[in-house]
């Protein structure tokens, strides 16, 4: 009861979030820049320096996207309609990423057995 009528209050005055809010979420981007920055400073190499710096540049754009682009507070509906579409093309690239050295392995053989 209490929090619909604190619902009705904040649109009735427009969407006042609490500051402590963005600077708890702007002290946590800061804490993963540092993790990210630090990836390179203790020398992290192959696919654990990647797989870090993935993680902790998808855990920010996370957190830009849901509280300082206002995702966090909006219905179901429309972050599926903003994420669902998103996700599935991220899954399309993995997959032609996969998949992109066994297309460029065939063509090498083909272009190579054309030419001999």
């Amino acid at each position: 009861m209490a929090h619909a009528q604190g619902q009705q209050h904040a649109h009735a005055q427009g969407q006042q979030h609490p500051i402590g809010i963005y600077l708890k979420i702007w002290g946590l981007l800061f804490i993963l820049s540092a993790l990210s920055y630090s990836v390179d400073y203790f020398h992290f190499h192959g696919y654990l320096r990647w797989f870090l710096i993935i993680v902790f540049m998808l855990l920010k754009a996370g957190l830009i996207v849901s509280v300082f682009m206002h995702m966090m507070w909006e219905r179901l509906a429309l972050m599926y309609a903003i994420l669902v579409p998103t996700l599935l093309l991220m899954v399309l690239l993995g997959i032609g990423a996969l998949e992109a050295d066994y297309t460029f392995f065939m063509r090498s053989v083909y272009f190579v057995k054309g030419l001999f």
